[in-house]
């Protein structure tokens, strides 16, 4: 009499956290926030080497607004990906690099093109586009052509991570 064995079943190698997020889901995140800046539009801006020179709507933006929407969880929800110096949050992301030191790490023109456009720099990038809408895929009808986020608040974001030293 033959025995027969039952083949082993192979185990799956463990994925790293966020590794099956990528550019797909990216986008369709990208959709949704994309209708916290109802009415807003695409400000022209020209990219200079790593950066965006000039600030997008021609002022200085304001740190307080700024760490505002870096911890508000409905709007830049930079905390889901990120960890910084809050110590008011619970819960931080680790995704990404860690926003203490950034202003330290990136000139002001550099945080401004990774806000506006990560893409350009890291096309595999899981940071959505907070200030672009064109070539995105995914995007709900209500919030196609809108930004994530407008020119004045991009503005308050540089001006905040650029005091994280």
């Amino acid at each position: 009499m033959t025995v027969r064995r039952r083949p082993r079943r192979r185990r799956r190698a463990r994925r790293p956290a966020g590794a099956g997020l990528r550019l797909p889901g990216l986008a369709l995140l990208a959709g949704l926030l994309a209708g916290m800046a109802a009415g807003a539009q695409v400000v022209p801006y020209e990219v200079v080497e790593d950066g965006i020179p000039a600030p997008l709507d021609g002022r200085v933006g304001d740190a307080v607004r700024g760490r505002a929407i870096a911890v508000d969880r409905q709007k830049g929800l930079c905390m889901l990906c990120h960890s910084g110096p809050f110590p008011e949050l619970r819960f931080m992301g680790t995704l990404a690099p860690d926003l203490a030191g950034a202003g330290q790490r990136w000139t002001q023109a550099q945080l401004r093109l990774r806000l506006v456009d990560p893409w350009r720099l890291d096309p595999g990038s899981i940071m959505p586009a907070y200030h672009r809408v064109d070539g995105l895929t995914r995007v709900a009808a209500p919030f196609a052509g809108r930004p994530i986020l407008d020119a004045g608040e991009i503005e308050d974001l540089v001006a905040y991570l650029a005091t994280l030293r």
